[in-house]
């Protein structure tokens, strides 16, 4: 019988691109909102639309750095792992082989 799914399961089940997707739909969202509020009168508006603007802008660029430096460290570990592999193939056929063992077992537990 499958065990039920908790929300601390749903935590790690949680990808750095799945952050990533929420925060680019929160700035779409809030893309849209400053799109639909453009014919707002008010001096209150307008502060409000510009501070909104100023750190849309800065999440946006902050989103597309850390996102840039990821996927330059993920292919930075695949030239490492494939480099490694190339050169010593046997050991990580070893490596792979005690990994896929150990997760056998813990999947055995549950």
């Amino acid at each position: 019988m499958p065990r039920k799914a908790t929300p601390h399961d749903a935590a790690h089940d949680t990808t750095a691109g799945d952050i990533f997707e929420d925060l680019r739909a929160v700035v779409r969202d809030a893309e849209e909102l400053l799109r639909a509020t453009d014919g707002q009168a008010g001096e209150k508006i307008a502060e409000i639309r510009a501070r909104a603007e100023e750190s849309l802008g800065g999440a946006k660029e902050r989103l597309r750095n850390t996102a840039d430096a990821m996927e330059e460290k993920a292919r930075t570990a695949a030239r490492t792992t494939d480099d490694y592999v190339r050169d010593n193939p046997w050991r990580a056929v070893g490596i792979a082989a005690g990994v896929g063992f150990l997760l056998g077992l813990i999947g055995r537990r549950r």
